[in-house]
């Protein structure tokens, strides 16, 4: 098990409801809604509860429940410009965008929102909404292939106009650019050397990335085991790249958290009975590429069952569920291991939210102090 020295407390996102549809593909209800209106009462909820950063979804077109869809960066400065210090994650492809015009609406969000702005490079997993555009669909590592060059070019711009000095040029096998200088740069904050970089996925391929270029990596959920190995490689990626500092990480975990254990595990066991099949195998084989497909088979959802498949990014695996008391000794017993940062789902958007602000967050913050007192963990900063 690798030691955990990461000084900061724990921090929360959430999964932005902007497709429609929830998070688990099951008729079971769900209490959310992908209206802009909604959308803003979610994010004024869980900055007031204590959720530090949430991720808008990046989808173009109805697909295995998600039959409408708002476009992730512009809602994500929709909700910027309603909150005060929740930090907006805008879901992007490479591919559909140019990385230099991203660089610019990031920049132009970052001003509006006081600093606020990141943006998760997604290399893609839904063959559809490429072809469909007209746009190449490339294969596995050719995917992260060019979104490293992506990120590259990204971090690249935004650095340089800091610097006040000459124009970026890049001249790569997918993107070139050419003494080129935006204006005015990002905002300076402290701490923050430009909008934050996420990047995620399972494969060689993502995990070299999130080593070599990205300044988070997001997990599917993942247990135990399955995250250290994922952390380990991936530090190792960015030893090898000869980085300072490596790349803090996100997991993804769906939360149903209750008053009792047996109350918990109900929940989750209707969400599975009442699953979707036809839309849960819809998904498998859309996604079966974005896995298996890869070259070492180790690719996004390659080993997930079908149970896992309900929930989108096997967010069952982490195994939140129980009590409010389970739920935070399992998050704890994550960040030992190297998480920094929980990228959360629920089942009904306003009660969840509020009931984990309530009932677990309290806990998480009192099982840190504990593990900090123990040696477990390294005193905040």
């Amino acid at each position: 098990m690798p030691e955990h020295t990461a000084q900061d407390p724990l921090k929360f996102a959430y999964w932005v409801p902007n497709v429609s549809g929830g998070l688990v593909t099951s008729t079971i209800e769900q209490r959310t809604d992908w209206s802009y209106e909604f959308n803003v009462e979610v994010a004024q909820l869980a900055e007031k509860v204590g959720f530090e950063y949430a991720l808008s979804q990046v989808r173009y077109t109805a697909s295995y429940g998600a039959d409408q869809q708002h476009e992730s960066t512009s809602l994500s400065l929709a909700l910027l410009t309603q909150t005060e210090k929740l930090k907006v994650i805008a879901a992007i492809h490479p591919g559909l965008w140019h990385p230099a015009v991203l660089a610019k609406f990031i920049i132009t969000a970052d001003h509006i929102s006081g600093g606020r702005a990141a943006v998760n490079v997604v290399s893609g997993w839904f063959k559809d909404e490429f072809t469909g555009l007209g746009e190449a669909w490339l294969e596995h590592d050719e995917r992260y292939r060019r979104s490293e060059e992506f990120i590259r070019v990204l971090r690249g711009l935004w650095t340089s106009a800091q610097d006040g000095g000459g124009g970026f040029t890049h001249l790569g096998d997918f993107y070139r650019i050419h003494d080129f200088t935006l204006r005015p740069a990002p905002v300076d904050v402290p701490g923050r050397a430009h909008p934050e970089i996420f990047q995620g996925g399972n494969s060689t391929a993502a995990r070299r990335n999130g080593g070599t270029v990205a300044d988070w990596y997001f997990s599917n959920g993942k247990d135990f085991d399955g995250f250290t190995e994922q952390y380990l490689e991936v530090n190792q990626n960015a030893a090898l790249a000869g980085r300072a500092t490596p790349p803090k990480f996100g997991l993804n975990g769906f939360v149903v958290a209750r008053d009792s254990e047996d109350e918990a595990h109900a929940v989750l066991e209707e969400i599975i009975a009442k699953a979707n099949p036809e839309a849960v195998e819809g998904f498998r084989q859309a996604v079966r590429q974005a896995g298996a497909s890869s070259g070492d088979g180790k690719g996004m959802w390659a080993d997930s069952t079908t149970r896992d498949l309900v929930q989108y990014n096997d967010g069952f695996r982490t195994g939140l569920i129980g009590t409010p008391e389970q739920v935070a000794t399992r998050i704890v017993e994550y960040k030992k291991l190297g998480v920094d940062l929980f990228l959360l789902g629920f089942l009904h958007y306003l009660e969840d939210i509020a009931y984990f602000g309530e009932k677990v967050l309290p806990i998480v913050r009192e099982l840190e102090a504990d593990a900090v007192r123990a040696g477990e963990l390294a005193p905040a900063r």
